[in-house]
């Protein structure tokens, strides 16, 4: 697999990154560099025998070769210069801020480094959550009705519980919960803003039918994963999402009908087409009385989703041939001569 993974990144969900980058090497153990960012935006070229927890929490990752980017790919200091390190593909796998806001897409794009994972303006659609309704909207796609509260706003009284709290702009499930009642309200909003300055408000409805589909566009159009319905208590928590490793590697692919599929794969494509190519993204929906809600876009999802697919590494190699070729644009000064002429100068 021709890829280099990059993770970490300055966010609530470094350690996540970190071990999202873990899952991948050991299933693809022919990858063998990886670029760690660190949470003071310092790259390091990380081995793939590094790729272990404790050289991360022991902070022995700073001993690593430190890394930075320039033109077309990335380079190390020497005794003689710099010399650039030929890296493959990047894969973007850095969760939440810097890897799904668009701040590393946009410098892979600004370096011209080529990567799997969202561009940015993927990124500014999908990274907040009261953007994404707006957006689903635009493409067809139902969501749930929703507030918005920023901190220090008043809070609402005219809520019908109960309903569940989300951090705007923050995924992996952290600052997520459900208030029963006003009683519960305080407590729900002081969690989620202990992460974000905004948070949305959506009901909650208990026992709704939850499934979650990963896909991409390849040269000969939309691959999709298979379709799975997680198993959860009221909802996908963070300790059922990330500590509970036997979902991870044994989810199952739920027993739905064939209009059901094609319901959520067509949803999952009209927000997909024109917006996210080059990235393996995963949609999370609801569905209600024959409808089919978006819940949220996981433009960077943990462990890229590779438990959704029966031949992930097929499916990298199908992405690697579809990504995006930048515009080459020329720039010759033809017309600021003809600007200057014109203004006699």
């Amino acid at each position: 697999m021709n890829l280099c993974i990059l993770f970490g990144g300055k966010s609530y969900e470094h350690e996540i990154s970190i071990v999202s980058a873990i899952a991948l090497k050991k299933l693809l153990p022919e990858v063998k560099h990886f670029i760690f960012l660190d949470s003071n935006h310092n790259f390091y070229h990380i081995m793939a025998e590094q790729m272990q927890s404790k050289f991360f929490s022991s902070n022995a990752y700073q001993k690593a070769p430190k890394i930075y980017p320039k033109k077309n790919g990335f380079y190390v200091h020497t005794l003689f210069g710099e010399k650039p390190l030929n890296f493959p593909t990047i894969l973007n796998l850095i969760h939440g801020g810097d890897g799904e806001d668009g701040i590393v897409a946009s410098l892979l794009d600004f370096y011209g480094i080529p990567y799997i994972g969202p561009r940015n303006p993927a990124c500014v659609l999908s990274y907040d959550k009261e953007f994404v309704k707006s957006f689903a909207t635009s493409r067809g796609v139902k969501s749930l009705t929703h507030h918005v509260l920023y901190r220090n706003e008043t809070l609402l009284s005219d809520l019908e519980f109960p309903v569940i709290i989300k951090p705007a702009r923050l995924g992996s499930s952290l600052g997520i919960s459900i208030a029963e009642s006003q009683a519960d309200l305080q407590y729900a909003l002081d969690s989620a803003f202990e992460y974000d300055e905004k948070v949305v408000i959506e009901p909650f409805i208990d026992g709704i039918k939850e499934y979650n589909l990963a896909g991409f566009k390849g040269k000969d159009g939309m691959c999709f994963s298979f379709i799975e319905e997680p198993e959860k208590n009221k909802f996908l928590d963070f300790e059922k999402k990330y500590l509970d490793f036997s979902r991870t590697g044994n989810a199952k692919e739920a027993e739905i009908s064939a209009e059901l599929k094609q319901i959520l794969q067509e949803n999952f494509t009209k927000l997909y087409i024109n917006a996210f190519e080059g990235a393996l993204i995963r949609c999370d929906f609801f569905f209600k009385d024959n409808v089919c809600y978006l819940n949220e876009i996981n433009p960077v999802p943990g462990s890229l989703a590779n438990y959704l697919f029966k031949d992930f590494r097929a499916a990298l190699e199908t992405l690697l041939l579809a990504l995006p070729k930048p515009n080459g644009i020329k720039v010759d000064y033809a017309l600021l001569h003809q600007i200057q002429f014109a203004k006699g100068k």
